[in-house]
């Protein structure tokens, strides 16, 4: 530990960082206590949580550390891969790929997110992310009536959901297909809107929800022997 993580306890400012940001993200993703990470990276709780809460600029020794602590890399903490498409990674030595059974495809559904919704617009395929919403059997997501996604409305669509995991060359894919309609239905339009996790990352505007009634789902994963056992557990 360097003189300057141990005296940092007393420094923490309001100013977070994007490295703070990923870094407590991270953190929660993999379920662990800020004293965790810490006794991993071989630092103290302080100073992580300074890195954590404010513009911290560690040393690349405590990068390596922390990334290490993370299950991750410097370059996603730092977000040289901001710009990349998931998937960056070298494939592992020995992948093994599973097939998914319904319930476990709908649990990874459940998690909410982003997903990628496959409609055709003008006579030509086209797909647009949407910040999605399960209800139920519905998955749903909120657009504007001129939109993209909103060609999905009374046609059979399908909507993708993954996750990718640089660090260790595994993940998930789950494929869900089915008709959609217009959520027209006052109650089913509150329910939907108390379900949502989140507002579409786009903006403001996009009141209308089309919901997706599925007829199959499916899905994928890649699976890494030897991986770390916390991150396998986030792909179960």
């Amino acid at each position: 530990m360097t003189k300057s993580e141990k005296g940092s306890d007393s420094k923490i400012s309001g100013t977070r960082s994007d490295l703070g940001r990923r870094a407590a993200l991270r953190r929660q993703q993999l379920g662990l206590t800020r004293e965790e990470v810490a006794s991993r990276a071989a630092a103290s709780p302080g100073y992580l949580q300074y890195v954590e809460e404010s513009a911290a600029d560690p040393n690349i020794g405590f990068m390596l550390r922390l990334a290490g602590a993370l299950e991750t890399t410097v370059a996603e903490l730092a977000g040289g891969t901001m710009e990349l498409p998931a998937g960056f990674g070298k494939a592992a030595a020995h992948p093994e790929v599973l097939v998914l059974s319904p319930a476990e495809c709908r649990e990874r559904l459940s998690t909410h997110g982003v997903g990628r919704v496959a409609v055709t617009v003008d006579d030509a395929p086209a797909v647009f992310p949407v910040n999605y919403t399960v209800s139920d059997e519905l998955i749903a997501y909120r657009t504007a009536p001129e939109a993209g996604p909103a060609a999905a409305a009374g046609q059979d669509v399908a909507l993708e959901v993954d996750h990718i995991d640089d660090a260790f060359s595994q993940g998930w894919s789950v494929l869900v297909a089915g008709h959609a309609h217009v959520v027209t239905d006052p109650y089913e339009a509150r329910r939907l809107e108390e379900r949502a996790h989140t507002g579409p990352w786009v903006g403001d505007g996009r009141h209308q929800w089309i919901a997706i009634h599925p007829n199959r789902i499916t899905g994928r994963r890649i699976r890494v022997m030897g991986a770390h056992a916390s991150s396998q557990a986030r792909q179960r």
